[in-house]
């Protein structure tokens, strides 16, 4: 693969805050041109570069074909990368759970995924890097986490998917599998110092150290690796 700074485009989603937010500003420094895809529009400042956020559902399929397609024919490159960070972690159990709240976390967790997929990979005529945000959860059990874990599951199961299907044309597909980490999603739950307790290094992850990950999954360092979920749990969660 070649390096970075002539790979062409990153598109991230979920880019407007917490571990979205990191990705896009490591892959700025590492020479990327982020396309930084959220529901919610913002801006941030990266090494002296501006980071606009565009306005795109991911369960909206023309939305997301249209800002990728866009941003190709205005710049002239390639995608050369596509990190799936959007996800949604609603609270849910067997005995509270109903059918919208099933379809918004699938919608946004799973067919998310496979709109970014099909949308980028179509401009990667030579090849490139998926990776997609999974969770700790996809491999133990959280409760009150009945359908976000079945969905950060399924998540896993089509990294391994669309690894082979992709395989043939270069594209490599693989996950991260975060635990805890310092977001204002999980700070806002107030069991972060709790959490931090109980896992072995005594610590959560910050969103930088998840987003080196990012930037190490589309180098040449991982030239020969796809189809793999890495867990980044500081020893909470093995396997």
């Amino acid at each position: 693969m070649m390096p970075a700074s002539s790979m062409g485009i990153a598109i991230v989603t979920g880019a407007a805050s917490g571990m979205g937010r990191s990705a896009s500003e490591a892959l700025v420094k590492e020479g990327w041109d982020v396309l930084a895809l959220d529901r919610v529009a913002t801006e941030f400042e990266v090494a002296g570069e501006t980071i606009r956020t565009v306005e795109v559902d991911v369960t909206n399929r023309d939305q997301v074909r249209d800002a990728i397609a866009k941003h190709v024919a205005a710049t002239s490159k390639e995608v050369g990368l596509l990190a799936n960070v959007a996800g949604i972690y609603p609270p849910s159990t067997l005995a509270d759970f109903t059918e919208d709240l099933y379809r918004r976390i699938f919608d946004v967790n799973v067919l998310g995924i496979l709109n970014t997929t099909a949308e980028a990979v179509a401009h990667m005529p030579n090849g490139g890097a998926v990776v997609n945000f999974a969770s700790v959860d996809a491999f133990t059990v959280s409760p009150g986490q009945l359908l976000y874990g079945a969905s950060k599951a399924a998540v896993v199961m089509l990294t391994k998917e669309l690894a082979l299907e992709l395989a043939p044309r270069r594209i490599r597909v693989n996950a991260i599998a975060p635990g805890w980490v310092n977001t204002p999603g999980n700070a806002a739950t107030g069991r972060m110092e709790a959490t931090s307790a109980g896992i072995p290094l005594g610590r959560v992850a910050e969103p930088e150290e998840i987003a080196r990950w990012v930037a190490i999954l589309a180098s040449p360092d991982a030239s020969f690796m796809t189809g793999e979920t890495i867990v980044l749990s500081g020893g909470d969660v093995l396997r």
